[in-house]
């Protein structure tokens, strides 16, 4: 019979309430604090970010060409749980969320007009746009999928091959080859949760915003405290319902629906907008990004100054780390009955194509309108009234704007809601005891509160941070779950190379 599991489940929502509470009654010294601990984690182990990120890649290439990539997950006879279109479909729906929606035209925006110094270009030249969408490729492709892939691969082969629990501990039994002490692993446990709902808090700070946005320009909507409060609250309610439906009613449906409107989205604004010159970008910013790689991933002979790299790609690594953990319960609990290979390329190569082409079309759109006269007009926008307007300045410039912004408003709700279905989905299952491997949902009530939770801290963080608030919950959630991926990716390289783990996964 399924119960709480009050040991895993109230230290991370106790001290989650706890700080929301603290930074509504004591907000100035609350902020003061957090945002230390924040600079102090950049500081000290940016490099860290950059280095361990840079081996996901890697270890995955190896896993792609070694044995292990013909395994199936759940062994020989495992059928599949899902069609490749629905397993894709959640994958990506549950690991982008709001981000490309909000990032996507925002932040290429940034690094045109705030381009790093020591690289000596100009704000807003042709040098800077190329520099823009390589950051974007850099930030939105093959190296936050990484980190996603390889925390799913190895809880997959887990908890379906070598029969672990449904539970984090399950990721890290291939390192140690043994349970461990159990109240240690419960902390993990426990460090999980929190990390997860803060970057779910910094996720949904992201969509409250951009909604917010939305409403102003569609509906000249006052961008106030309390339209981001019904906003926060009208979310979390429709994704903590769609998640107690369970994997195969809500988050299926939603899932489908959100990435055909994903697809549909950006044909219309590759069509419509300046085609030929978001190609253009678009290779010229592939072949920045592909040639430097190496030296932009370990920031080793860059020219990137580190103020710079802390605040994009290091928040944006502590931002992917953060949903981690837990995201890889639920992807790798449905890629039952497909091989090692086939997950790679349905978690980590398939995602990277489609966030790259997302990248070409609506930041080379961006891009394109913020260099044409009169130049800097979506910079003004940025400065002026914030990032979630700038995706509704370019919309404007296209045909049908109302009815295309309109449906844009629907699928930011839609996506957040996709994505936090899953992840509140697996955040109950952690926090319940006695699942099996057919029946892997938690409680209801333990959704709801969870849901709870992670609208409460994301409506505190944007109503007196911004964006900046966004950022920091992202960092602050990520940086534990750096040094659980460090260990997590030598338990994938002792599946692929000892011996005695191919035969036990094989079996």
């Amino acid at each position: 019979m399924k119960q709480l599991n009050y040991s895993i489940f109230l230290p991370p929502f106790l001290l989650l309430l706890i700080s929301v509470i603290l930074s509504i009654f004591f907000t100035e010294g609350f902020l003061k604090y957090v945002k230390q601990l924040n600079q102090w984690i950049l500081q000290y182990f940016d490099w860290l970010f950059s280095w361990s990120t840079f081996l996901l890649v890697f270890i995955l290439v190896v896993t792609y060409f070694s044995p292990i990539a013909k395994l199936k997950i759940g062994g020989k006879d495992a059928l599949p749980l899902l069609t490749k279109w629905q397993w894709f479909s959640i994958t990506l729906c549950t690991t982008i969320a709001t981000g490309i929606l909000f990032w996507g035209t925002a932040e290429p925006i940034y690094h045109l007009n705030g381009t790093p110094e020591m690289l000596n270009i100009a704000d807003g030249s042709k040098d800077a746009a190329h520099f823009a969408m390589s950051t974007m490729y850099m930030h939105w492709t093959i190296t936050p999928y990484s980190i996603y892939t390889v925390a799913a691969l190895v809880f997959a082969l887990s908890f379906y091959n070598l029969k672990q629990p449904f539970n984090i501990r399950a990721l890290l039994f291939p390192a140690f080859n043994k349970q461990g002490n159990y109240a240690w692993l419960n902390i993990v446990n426990v460090l999980c949760l929190f990390a997860l709902v803060a970057g779910m808090a910094a996720s949904l700070g992201t969509g409250i915003l951009t909604i917010s946005g939305g409403l102003n320009s569609l509906f000249s909507f006052t961008q106030t405290t309390f339209l981001n409060f019904i906003i926060a609250a009208t979310i979390v309610i429709a994704f903590s319902i769609s998640a107690s439906t369970g994997l195969l009613k809500g988050i299926k449906f939603l899932s489908v629906l959100n990435i055909r409107a994903f697809i549909g989205l950006a044909i219309f604004i590759a069509i419509t907008g300046p085609t030929i010159e978001m190609i253009k970008l678009g290779f010229s910013g592939f072949e920045e990004y592909v040639s430097t790689f190496f030296q932009r991933s370990t920031n080793l002979g860059s020219n990137i100054n580190t103020e710079w790299q802390q605040s994009w790609t290091v928040f944006y690594w502590a931002n992917w780390l953060a949903w981690t953990p837990v995201t890889a319960l639920f992807l790798g609990r449905i890629a039952k009955g497909y091989t090692v290979k086939q997950f790679i390329k349905f978690n980590l190569i398939l995602p990277s194509i489609f966030s790259g082409f997302w990248m070409t079309v609506f930041s080379g759109t961006a891009l394109n309108f913020d260099t044409l006269k009169p130049a800097g007009m979506l910079n003004t926008v940025l400065q002026t009234d914030g990032p979630q307007n700038v995706i509704y300045t370019i919309l404007e410039q296209l045909p049908f704007s109302a009815i295309v912004s309109t449906i844009f408003l629907v699928i930011i709700f839609i996506s957040f809601v996709t994505a936090a279905d899953s992840n509140t989905s697996a955040l109950s299952s952690i926090s319940t005891k006695n699942l099996t491997t057919n029946n892997t949902e938690g409680a209801a009530i333990v959704k709801y509160l969870w849901g709870f939770i992670i609208g409460a801290l994301a409506f505190v963080m944007i109503s007196f941070s911004g964006i900046e608030g966004v950022k920091i919950l992202s960092t602050i959630g990520g940086f534990p779950i750096l040094f659980l991926m460090i260990v997590v990716a030598y338990g994938l390289l002792k599946m692929v190379f000892v011996k005695s783990y191919f035969e036990r996964l094989a079996c």
